[in-house]
Protein backbone atom coordinates (compact mmCIF):
# COMPACT_ATOMS: atom_id res chain seq x y z
CA UNK A 1 0.00 0.00 0.00
CA UNK A 2 1.38 3.41 -0.96
CA UNK A 3 0.35 6.97 0.00
CA UNK A 4 -0.65 9.50 -2.66
CA UNK A 5 -1.70 13.00 -1.51
CA UNK A 6 -2.58 11.58 1.89
CA UNK A 7 -4.85 8.92 0.32
CA UNK A 8 -3.87 5.23 0.49
CA UNK A 9 -3.33 3.56 -2.88
CA UNK A 10 -3.58 -0.23 -2.98
CA UNK A 11 -1.28 -1.89 -5.52
CA UNK A 12 -2.40 -5.37 -6.57
CA UNK A 13 -0.83 -7.85 -8.99
CA UNK A 14 -2.20 -7.85 -12.54
CA UNK A 15 -5.41 -9.86 -12.89
CA UNK A 16 -6.29 -9.53 -9.19
CA UNK A 17 -9.83 -8.61 -8.25
CA UNK A 18 -10.53 -6.64 -5.09
CA UNK A 19 -13.74 -7.12 -3.15
CA UNK A 20 -15.07 -5.01 -0.29
CA UNK A 21 -18.12 -4.98 1.97
CA UNK A 22 -20.77 -7.67 1.53
CA UNK A 23 -19.08 -9.15 -1.54
CA UNK A 24 -15.90 -9.73 0.47
CA UNK A 25 -17.91 -11.26 3.33
CA UNK A 26 -19.67 -13.69 0.99
CA UNK A 27 -16.47 -14.75 -0.75
CA UNK A 28 -14.71 -15.33 2.57
CA UNK A 29 -17.62 -17.42 3.83
CA UNK A 30 -17.73 -19.37 0.56
CA UNK A 31 -13.99 -20.15 0.65
CA UNK A 32 -14.22 -21.41 4.23
CA UNK A 33 -17.34 -23.47 3.54
CA UNK A 34 -15.68 -25.16 0.55
CA UNK A 35 -12.93 -26.39 2.88
CA UNK A 36 -15.52 -27.64 5.37
CA UNK A 37 -17.40 -29.45 2.60
CA UNK A 38 -14.19 -31.06 1.36
CA UNK A 39 -13.62 -32.84 4.67
CA UNK A 40 -17.30 -33.33 5.62
CA UNK A 41 -17.67 -36.26 3.25
CA UNK A 42 -15.00 -38.22 5.17
CA UNK A 43 -17.20 -38.46 8.29
CA UNK A 44 -19.36 -41.36 9.38
CA UNK A 45 -19.61 -45.04 8.47
CA UNK A 46 -20.16 -44.12 4.81
CA UNK A 47 -17.36 -41.55 4.84
CA UNK A 48 -15.20 -41.50 1.75
CA UNK A 49 -11.43 -41.53 1.46
CA UNK A 50 -9.76 -38.75 -0.52
CA UNK A 51 -6.99 -39.32 -3.03
CA UNK A 52 -4.52 -36.45 -2.87
CA UNK A 53 -1.92 -35.91 -5.57
CA UNK A 54 0.88 -33.42 -4.95
CA UNK A 55 2.87 -31.43 -7.53
CA UNK A 56 5.44 -34.25 -7.76
CA UNK A 57 2.75 -36.83 -8.50
CA UNK A 58 2.97 -38.53 -5.08
CA UNK A 59 -0.39 -40.00 -4.03
CA UNK A 60 -1.84 -40.11 -0.52
CA UNK A 61 -5.17 -41.80 0.21
CA UNK A 62 -6.74 -40.83 3.53
CA UNK A 63 -9.97 -39.96 5.31
CA UNK A 64 -8.20 -38.06 8.09
CA UNK A 65 -9.29 -34.43 8.02
CA UNK A 66 -6.02 -33.12 9.48
CA UNK A 67 -3.99 -34.91 6.78
CA UNK A 68 -6.26 -33.66 3.98
CA UNK A 69 -6.09 -30.06 5.17
CA UNK A 70 -2.32 -30.28 5.66
CA UNK A 71 -1.80 -31.47 2.07
CA UNK A 72 -4.07 -28.92 0.35
CA UNK A 73 -2.22 -25.93 -1.10
CA UNK A 74 -4.39 -22.97 -0.11
CA UNK A 75 -4.05 -19.34 -1.11
CA UNK A 76 -7.28 -17.83 0.23
CA UNK A 77 -6.90 -16.28 3.72
CA UNK A 78 -10.35 -17.45 4.91
CA UNK A 79 -9.64 -21.00 3.73
CA UNK A 80 -6.30 -20.89 5.57
CA UNK A 81 -8.19 -19.90 8.73
CA UNK A 82 -10.19 -23.14 8.49
CA UNK A 83 -6.91 -25.05 8.43
CA UNK A 84 -5.92 -23.15 11.57
CA UNK A 85 -9.17 -24.32 13.20
CA UNK A 86 -8.11 -27.91 12.47
CA UNK A 87 -4.56 -27.35 13.72
CA UNK A 88 -5.79 -25.81 16.96
CA UNK A 89 -8.20 -28.69 17.54
CA UNK A 90 -5.45 -31.21 16.81
CA UNK A 91 -3.05 -29.46 19.19
CA UNK A 92 -5.60 -29.18 22.01
CA UNK A 93 -7.32 -32.58 21.74
CA UNK A 94 -5.38 -34.67 19.22
CA UNK A 95 -8.65 -35.59 17.51
CA UNK A 96 -11.85 -34.11 16.09
CA UNK A 97 -10.24 -31.93 13.44
CA UNK A 98 -12.82 -32.79 10.77
CA UNK A 99 -15.72 -32.21 13.15
CA UNK A 100 -14.30 -28.83 14.23
CA UNK A 101 -13.97 -27.68 10.60
CA UNK A 102 -17.45 -28.94 9.68
CA UNK A 103 -19.01 -27.13 12.67
CA UNK A 104 -17.14 -23.94 11.76
CA UNK A 105 -18.47 -24.27 8.20
CA UNK A 106 -22.04 -24.64 9.47
CA UNK A 107 -21.68 -21.65 11.78
CA UNK A 108 -20.54 -19.62 8.78
CA UNK A 109 -23.50 -20.87 6.72
CA UNK A 110 -25.90 -19.71 9.44
CA UNK A 111 -24.00 -16.42 9.77
CA UNK A 112 -24.51 -15.83 6.05
CA UNK A 113 -28.27 -16.30 6.48
CA UNK A 114 -28.21 -13.73 9.29
CA UNK A 115 -26.18 -11.32 7.15
CA UNK A 116 -28.86 -11.67 4.46
CA UNK A 117 -31.34 -10.40 7.08
CA UNK A 118 -29.13 -7.30 7.53
CA UNK A 119 -27.98 -8.34 11.00
CA UNK A 120 -24.66 -6.66 11.76
CA UNK A 121 -21.59 -8.98 11.98
CA UNK A 122 -20.80 -7.79 15.53
CA UNK A 123 -24.30 -8.84 16.66
CA UNK A 124 -23.76 -12.28 15.08
CA UNK A 125 -20.39 -12.65 16.83
CA UNK A 126 -21.96 -11.65 20.17
CA UNK A 127 -24.70 -14.25 19.64
CA UNK A 128 -22.16 -16.97 18.88
CA UNK A 129 -20.16 -16.01 21.97
CA UNK A 130 -23.27 -16.33 24.15
CA UNK A 131 -24.10 -19.65 22.48
CA UNK A 132 -20.58 -20.98 23.16
CA UNK A 133 -20.90 -20.04 26.84
CA UNK A 134 -24.30 -21.75 27.07
CA UNK A 135 -22.97 -24.85 25.29
CA UNK A 136 -20.07 -25.06 27.75
CA UNK A 137 -22.52 -24.76 30.65
CA UNK A 138 -24.66 -27.60 29.24
CA UNK A 139 -21.61 -29.80 28.62
CA UNK A 140 -20.41 -29.23 32.19
CA UNK A 141 -23.82 -30.40 33.47
CA UNK A 142 -23.77 -33.47 31.19
CA UNK A 143 -20.21 -34.46 32.08
CA UNK A 144 -19.83 -37.65 34.10
CA UNK A 145 -16.96 -38.11 36.54
CA UNK A 146 -14.99 -41.27 35.83
CA UNK A 147 -13.10 -43.01 38.59
CA UNK A 148 -9.49 -43.80 37.55
CA UNK A 149 -10.10 -47.34 38.85
CA UNK A 150 -13.05 -47.82 36.45
CA UNK A 151 -10.97 -49.53 33.78
CA UNK A 152 -13.95 -50.64 31.69
CA UNK A 153 -15.22 -47.09 31.16
CA UNK A 154 -11.71 -45.75 30.53
CA UNK A 155 -11.14 -48.44 27.88
CA UNK A 156 -14.43 -47.56 26.16
CA UNK A 157 -13.41 -43.89 26.05
CA UNK A 158 -9.98 -44.72 24.65
CA UNK A 159 -11.39 -47.12 22.03
CA UNK A 160 -13.84 -44.46 20.84
CA UNK A 161 -10.92 -42.11 20.22
CA UNK A 162 -9.05 -44.76 18.23
CA UNK A 163 -12.02 -45.54 15.95
CA UNK A 164 -11.49 -44.17 12.45
CA UNK A 165 -7.71 -44.01 12.75
CA UNK A 166 -7.07 -47.17 10.69
CA UNK A 167 -6.09 -48.98 13.88
CA UNK A 168 -9.36 -50.83 14.57
CA UNK A 169 -7.69 -54.25 14.45
CA UNK A 170 -5.47 -53.27 17.41
CA UNK A 171 -7.74 -50.79 19.15
CA UNK A 172 -8.18 -52.79 22.37
CA UNK A 173 -4.41 -53.17 22.80
CA UNK A 174 -3.80 -49.49 22.01
CA UNK A 175 -6.62 -48.46 24.34
CA UNK A 176 -5.09 -50.48 27.20
CA UNK A 177 -1.69 -48.88 26.56
CA UNK A 178 -3.24 -45.40 26.53
CA UNK A 179 -5.19 -45.99 29.76
CA UNK A 180 -2.11 -47.38 31.50
CA UNK A 181 0.03 -44.44 30.33
CA UNK A 182 -2.50 -41.91 31.62
CA UNK A 183 -2.84 -43.71 34.95
CA UNK A 184 0.92 -43.64 35.48
CA UNK A 185 1.21 -39.87 35.07
CA UNK A 186 -2.14 -38.75 36.56
CA UNK A 187 -1.76 -36.55 39.62
CA UNK A 188 -4.55 -36.18 42.19
CA UNK A 189 -5.75 -32.61 42.79
CA UNK A 190 -8.59 -31.05 44.80
CA UNK A 191 -10.82 -31.04 41.71
CA UNK A 192 -9.98 -34.60 40.66
CA UNK A 193 -7.01 -35.67 38.56
CA UNK A 194 -4.65 -33.74 36.32
CA UNK A 195 -2.63 -35.23 33.47
CA UNK A 196 0.39 -33.56 31.87
CA UNK A 197 0.33 -34.69 28.24
CA UNK A 198 4.09 -34.15 27.92
CA UNK A 199 4.66 -36.73 30.66
CA UNK A 200 2.74 -39.30 28.62
CA UNK A 201 4.90 -38.60 25.59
Amino acid sequence: MAQLSGQPVVILPEGTQRYVGKDAQRLNILAARIIAETVRTTLGPKGMDKMLVDSLGDVVITNDGATILDKIDLQHPAAKMMVEVAKTQDKEAGDGTTTAVVIAGELLRKAEELLDQNIHPSVIVKGYTLAAEKAQEILDKMAVKVDPEDEETLLKIAMTSITGKNAESHRELLARLAVEAVRQVAEKTEEGYEVDIDNIK
